[in-house]
């Protein structure tokens, strides 16, 4: 991840100071690193360990950062990581503008690699994804969503890069289809149980520990899954409660909703739901050669779920 971070500072620099300021500010607001730890640690795993996989894995990061500064705007955040947004410190139109820069900046760092495979997956996941927030924006304030629905919108908007990210680590290391597949499938089910958490955290954790503010979901209208939950398990009366703070984005009875989704152990369900994922993910290590990187990964799956940040 050093190497990573070295080829991040490199690439991160233009000759506009505002984007120097902007993207710096988020790329460096900390997160866990996920997606670039996939790709290092599938090229690994398969006896791939040239330059390139630092590349890609800084490519998937600029990727990442550039969906979370568009996010941010159009869900009009104002924390992340503790810290304020982009878009409440320099306007939204900086943060999209800055968003776009790090997208175009990724493509030109794939074209390096010579690899036509590595830009038809990164081709698909930044569509995808793209197709995942226009689903996420037709979904807010609709409590009629279907639970299939909103997994829908997760594989898209979230996993999909976390199923990308694993999926380059097999193409740098040539592996066969079988396993490039095998390793997306990972990603794809380690990616979707992070968002599930994600969802639990919304209504779990607290601000200081999520680096964001809880309840921030609800805020938005986002009817994800411990909502769906407890409104299929809740009374007549919790559940209108639940549909109207949703239809709304009423945050003003949180305590309540709160209370509810624990009453109705809807967070222990959306929890459930993330250890099936994860539990999913390990069994596609299988086809993996048996070394201490597969067995990172092995880790990597159980920790995604056993999380409260």
């Amino acid at each position: 991840m050093r190497e990573v971070d070295a080829v991040i500072g490199r690439r991160l620099t233009s000759d506009v100071a505002l984007v120097n300021q902007i993207a710096g500010y988020i790329v460096h607001a900390g997160g866990k690193r996920m997606r670039p730890k996939l790709v290092l640690l599938f090229a690994n795993a398969l006896g791939f360990q040239g330059p390139e996989r630092f590349e890609l894995a800084a490519v998937v990061e600029f990727i990442h950062t550039a969906t979370l500064l568009h996010d941010d705007v159009v869900d009009e955040s104002s924390l992340r990581r503790g810290k304020q947004t982009a878009n409440a410190l320099f306007g939204n139109a900086a943060s999209v503008l800055v968003g776009d820069f790090l997208y175009s900046r990724a493509f030109q760092m794939m074209v390096s690699t010579n690899r036509m495979r590595v830009l038809d997956v990164l081709a698909e996941a930044t569509n995808i994804i793209a197709e995942g927030e226009v689903l996420q924006l037709m979904n807010m304030h609709d409590p009629d969503i279907s639970v299939e629905d909103y997994l829908r919108v997760i594989r898209y908007k979230t996993a999909k890069l976390f199923e990308a990210s694993a999926r380059l680590g097999a193409v740098l290391a040539d592996a066969s289809a079988e396993v490039e597949d095998a390793c997306a499938a990972y990603g794809r089910a380690l990616g979707t149980a992070f968002q599930l958490i994600d969802d639990v955290l919304d209504y779990e954790g607290d601000t200081q520990a999520l680096g964001k503010n809880v309840g921030d979901d609800l805020r938005e209208g986002k009817p994800t899954l411990p909502l769906l939950v407890a409104m299929e398990r809740g009374t007549a009366e919790q559940r209108e409660l639940i549909r109207n703070a949703i239809q709304h984005g009423e945050v003003e009875r949180l305590p309540d909703i709160i209370e509810i989704v624990r009453a109705t152990g809807a967070l222990e369900a959306t929890r459930e739901a993330a250890r099936r994922e994860a539990e999913h993910a390990r069994e596609k290590l299988s086809l993996l050669p048996l070394n201490k990187w597969q067995e990172a990964l092995l880790e990597f799956a159980f920790l995604s779920v056993n999380r409260s940040s």
